[in-house]
């Protein structure tokens, strides 16, 4: 089928099948697998399989949002406060938001200007994402990775695209489960990173404590770009302070 002719309804279809059924995640959880450094290599795979280097990504001046309470605000945010300042300088002209999860519409994760992209923005960028990664040759050592990415890293890696090909100045990105090992990490200089108020959550993925969470939402952190956070508690705390001060180095 032509990219022209499939709709947006066919690209939900095709998105839904990526969905990694629960039996598969239950299994997983109870096998004690967590995300690691794997997921971050095999999203620069599929990075570089739809045609972009991490260094791509640069020109879209990401904003990186982490944490545990208010992310999903914080990102909400500043992209508001960059909407401000769009009439009056000419290389913010154009904002990018992507968070998750979506309310009603999965297009609601990937605004522009603050909105959603249209239905036929997302299946025309959906369906260039799908067949470039149909048509990309496999490398050596990388023959055992599915030929996409599951459903969150999918709509990671179609906003880069989405984001690059519509020519947009600044981007503003939520994690979406801890920081050193999320999708959205591939981002290797952001133009500045956030980390909101951090507690437990996703225990499976990120360990039992505010400190093994602390750890891992640091990983937005990045050597020559501005880190920013809140009053956490102490513990915490000093967790993002050793980790800044590690990649300073």
């Amino acid at each position: 089928m032509a990219s022209s002719s499939r709709s947006y309804n066919d690209a939900i279809d095709a998105l839904n099948s990526l969905q990694t059924p629960f039996d598969i995640i239950e299994a997983r959880r109870k096998a004690g697998v967590r995300p690691d450094a794997v997921s971050i290599k095999e999203m620069r795979t599929y990075l570089h399989r739809i045609g972009y280097t991490p260094a791509d990504l640069d020109r879209l001046k990401i904003v990186h949002v982490a944490g545990t309470k208010g992310k999903g605000s914080t990102c909400a945010f500043v992209d508001s406060i960059l909407s401000q300042y769009q009439n009056k300088y000419p290389a913010l002209s154009k904002t990018g938001l992507f968070t998750s999860p979506h309310l009603i519409a999965v297009r609601e994760r990937i605004r522009i200007n603050s909105t959603p992209i249209s239905e036929e923005l997302f299946a025309k960028y959906f369906f260039q994402v799908w067949d470039r990664l149909e048509a990309a040759p496999k490398g050596e050592g990388d023959e055992l990775m599915a030929p996409r990415p599951i459903y969150a890293r999918y709509l990671t890696l179609m906003s880069w695209h989405v984001f690059l090909q519509e020519g947009v100045d600044v981007a503003v990105y939520e994690t979406g489960i801890g920081g050193e090992y999320d999708a959205t990490n591939v981002v290797e200089r952001p133009v500045a990173s956030g980390i909101s108020t951090l507690g437990i959550d996703h225990v499976f993925a990120l360990g039992d404590t505010v400190l093994k969470i602390a750890w891992h939402k640091a990983g937005i952190m990045k050597t020559g770009s501005a880190a920013f956070t809140i009053e956490q508690v102490p513990d915490a705390e000093e967790v993002l302070k050793k980790r800044a001060e590690e990649k300073e180095g």
